[in-house]
């Protein structure tokens, strides 16, 4: 992974109609241990990692780099919003490209949260960094990651297999994406469309 680029972080909380995106806290490394232990939440992405070893290896202040936003909702965590670069992504179209990924909790899931806090990341880096697009990768096996992807603006670039699962690329210009309007999403949060590294 590489910097994001030249961007401002963090960023004053980002609100929305009932989120708040802000940076990783140490209050939020009990959540980041659930998310990444959960089996719900891993079912697209190569399974869960073992709660011991997440315990002993995540620090007192977890994912703190630029891009990575925790999702609060009430005062609490519920989820991630990542954004990053993987210059040495498995397909050449996505290589360099800053990736949307997300992740939140079962119990979240089903009320629009992952279109609210993906609509407000992906308005954050489009004013931070205008006209760059953003990639999103995901298993055509989760259906619903992929029409949230549609929902947020994403256009299928390819298919191709990875990780033993066929794997969809779509790519969003900010551009296109930033001059139509959208619905909210019937399709509520969902896992993250992130492969495990």
């Amino acid at each position: 992974m590489i910097e994001l680029g030249p961007v401002a972080w963090p960023p004053t909380p980002i609100r929305t109609q009932r989120l708040v995106l802000r940076e990783p806290l140490a209050q939020d490394r009990a959540t980041f241990i659930e998310l990444l232990a959960s089996p719900e939440v891993h079912t697209y992405l190569g399974g869960p990692r073992q709660r011991k070893e997440l315990e002993r290896d995540i620090p007192e202040v977890p994912e703190q780099w630029p891009g990575s936003f925790v999702v609060e909702l009430d005062g609490a965590m519920i989820g991630q919003i990542l954004l990053r670069r993987a210059p040495e992504h498995h397909r050449p179209t996505a290589a360099g490209k800053a990736d949307l990924g997300y992740l939140f909790l079962p119990r979240s899931c089903g009320h629009g949260y992952a279109f609210e806090a993906c609509t407000a990341a992906l308005d954050w880096f489009t004013a931070a960094l205008p006209g760059e697009p953003v990639v999103l990768t995901t298993q055509t096996a989760n259906t619903a990651s992929m029409r949230l992807a549609a929902t947020l603006g994403f256009t299928e670039v390819e298919r191709f297999e990875a990780w033993d699962a066929e794997q969809w690329l779509g790519i969003r210009s900010s551009v296109t994406a930033s001059g139509r309007a959208m619905a909210p999403s019937p399709y509520g949060a969902i896992v993250a469309p992130r492969p495990q590294d």
